[in-house]
């Protein structure tokens, strides 16, 4: 098996990216965008402003960073560098495990080369449809402000001559450091191609087996990260491989970690960046390691939920500042791209506000709002247990429905529609994309509420905050940046590892340092490094194979002097079938005389006259007491003689073929074999 890391990724809205080739097979595993990168672009309708940056080494002769630095045209996105070297008609297969790996898929989608089946769970695939189409929507309001592209292959600011003039900043964001990203941008989709890319989704149920090709087994189970969100199995034969993505344990929203699935594999390819991304912003607050670890079994480890405590903690934050804020007579903006968090918050906000007792409206706008809403309440088998519940009592599994009902929470499409307008009053609490704050409604609202000190703006982690908030500044609006759980906690990486039991370990050579229990365990982890290939031996070289019905019933087994062990000879034909070999009775009978024919054990003298009698041929016993040797002479004159020495090593003499044919016959019928 082969593996290749195409990207780290850039924590919940980035997953990481790899290559794997296993049974025969190339599979590309996520397609994500950095959507973060479009904080180099302005936002539509900005003021020009500027704020000191605080620079190190070459940054520091332009500290000074106005909007004027920032791109002013339609935002591009942002693929995985790597991937953009590949040849995509190599790729055979590529799996999705949460609704963020598929926002890049129109791009591949729109590629001629491409012609890989692409899998991912229902719940996956419809959230990242919306997703997408919520994408692609605020794209059609850039081209309005901004006019139609020109050039779609170089825009004008993709030019060496113009990106000398940008800020080192930006630079950075546009070609990376080494100027090894400038061929990851593409323009961000249309609604047509989304459709598109949609129709060719193979979408695959919770904990349902698909099998690829004959010949390789595919199952999702619940991650927990996200509605939808998956880790992978992978079987071939021969080979099985878990490919373990970012997971939480418990969650209030999603379905449960289902780590118990995942157990038994030959390989586990861990993928959870996670706490590399918390370390980069400042969010780590874990104990040590080796501390976590010392007083707790594993499974108990696995299984405490003192994660979703604090993530509890975190929300009931955001409601109180929100109470407050309304209470001052400011409004507060929520752009979180979380689909579970944002349903927390209408649920956890209304009941704040209603225990304040405060009448403000909760505004969701969206082109996407009403499906995500009313999909959200028709996943049961992707919904944690305590909602499920709810369900089967005959409760709706989250509160929003409630809401809209008692006009506590009102969807529309666009900011600028005439229902809106109509039924729009301040102080209120709106949820709007997007979380870059480069996009959507989120942009407009900024803009009229930015120098507002009553105002409240909550923020989700994963963007550069000073470049974000640039074009809005003066800032006299509060601002919350929060940072919500996005995977395994790095103390519970290892007793979850040992839980699972897999031969191989493929593991982040990032991780390595975090994680000293694992340096004396060099057998079983492999460390993998990103843009490079690490090859992974298979542990067994045994294969297993099914028999089908008639060849098991033509078998004619043999015990052997071991328990539960039988042998018997057999030809068949070997085919591939659900991921698994399968052998398969030939047209052609097997002759009963095999001249290849295995033979084992010491042959008895009595027996073997026995058995040439049987054959209509007498024999006699001589016994040779010099060279520990037996003969049988077989007939008279001589015409046959079978010597058995005591090595066990037996010659058969016999002056004609066919003599020789029926003494062979009835030593074979005197010992085992097959």
């Amino acid at each position: 098996m082969k593996l290749t890391c195409l990207s780290k990724g850039r924590g919940f809205h980035c997953p990481p990216c790899h290559i794997v080739e296993i049974g025969g097979f190339r599979i590309l595993l996520e397609c994500p965008v950095d959507l973060s990168a479009v904080v180099a672009f302005a936002p539509i309708s900005s003021d020009r402003t500027g704020i000191e940056i605080a620079g190190n080494g070459e940054d520091k002769e332009c500290s000074f960073l106005s909007i004027d630095a920032l791109i002013d045209s339609v935002p591009w996105i942002k693929t995985v560098r790597s991937l953009g070297l590949w040849d995509l008609s190599l790729f055979d297969v590529v799996l999705i495990s949460s609704p963020m790996g598929l926002l890049g898929l129109p791009v591949l989608t729109q590629s001629s080369n491409f012609s890989a089946k692409i899998y991912a769970t229902e719940t996956a695939m419809k959230f990242g449809k919306l997703m997408m189409e919520d994408l692609a929507s605020m794209h059609e309001e850039a081209l309005q402000f901004h006019g139609p592209e020109d050039n779609l292959t170089c825009p004008e600011w993709m030019k060496w001559s113009e990106l000398e003039k940008f800020h080192q900043l930006i630079r950075n964001i546009i070609v990376g450091k080494a100027a090894e990203d400038i061929g990851s941008w593409f323009p961000l989709y249309r609604r047509s191609e989304v459709s598109e890319c949609i129709n060719k989704i193979q979408a695959v149920k919770y904990c349902e087996e698909y099998c690829h090709d004959s010949a390789l087994n595919l199952k999702a189970l619940s991650s927990g990260l996200e509605f939808g969100a998956c880790n992978w199995i992978i079987r071939s034969p021969g080979q099985s491989l878990t490919y373990l993505t970012s997971s939480i344990v418990k969650s209030s929203t999603a379905m449960e970690f289902d780590y118990h699935g995942l157990k038994g594999n030959e390989f586990i390819l861990f993928s959870d960046f996670s706490y590399l991304n918390d370390i980069t912003e400042g969010n780590d607050e874990e104990a040590p390691f080796d501390e976590a670890l010392s007083s707790r079994e594993d499974d108990e480890n696995l299984d405490e939920g003192r994660e979703l405590l604090e993530e509890l903690d975190k929300i009931n934050f955001i409601c109180c500042s929100a109470v407050d804020a309304t209470r001052r007579g400011g409004s507060v903006l929520i752009p979180i791209g979380r689909i579970g968090i944002i349903l927390q918050l209408l649920e956890s906000i209304s009941q704040a506000l209603e225990a304040a007792q405060l009448k403000v409206p909760m505004y969701m706008i969206s082109c996407t709002a009403e499906e995500m809403l009313a999909l959200a309440n028709v996943i049961p088998e992707w919904v944690c247990r305590e909602r499920q519940q709810k369900l089967y009592s005959g409760s709706s599994m989250f509160g929003h429905g409630e809401l809209t009902k008692d006009n506590r929470l009102h969807t529309f499409s666009v900011l600028h529609s005439y229902d809106l307008i109509q039924a729009w009053q301040e102080p209120c609490i709106v949820f709007s994309p997007h979380w870059t704050l480069r996009l959507g409604p989120a942009v407009h609202l900024l803009h009229q509420w930015h120098d507002d000190h009553r105002c409240l703006l909550v923020m989700e982690s994963g963007v550069d905050e000073e470049l974000a908030l640039l074009p809005f500044m003066p800032m006299a609006m509060k601002v919350l940046r929060c940072s919500f759980l996005s995977g395994l906690p790095i103390k519970k990486v290892e007793p979850l590892l040992k839980f699972l039991q897999p031969k191989q370990i493929l593991f982040p050579e990032d991780l390595r340092q975090q994680m000293p229990a694992v340096q004396n365990q060099a057998p079983s982890y492999l460390f993998y490094k990103e843009n490079e290939t690490l090859i992974a031996a298979a542990t067994n070289d045994n294969v297993e194979t099914d028999l089908s019905i008639e060849l098991a019933r033509q078998l004619r087994p043999r015990r052997m002097p071991e328990p539960n062990l039988a042998i018997s000879r057999l030809q068949a034909n070997l085919q591939l079938s659900n991921g698994k070999y399968l052998l398969m009775p030939q047209k052609k009978t097997m002759p009963d005389f095999a001249e290849n024919g295995l033979i084992w054990g010491s042959v008895d003298c009595e027996l073997l006259v026995q058995r040439l009698k049987e054959g209509g041929i007498e024999g006699e016993v001589e016994w040779e007491d010099e060279e520990e040797r037996r003969r049988v002479r077989v007939g008279t004159g001589e015409r046959a003689v079978v010597e058995l020495a005591a090595a066990g090593r037996t010659v058969i003499a016999a002056a004609e073929e066919g003599v020789a044919a029926v003494v062979f016959e009835a030593v074979r019928r005197s010992c085992d074999g097959v």
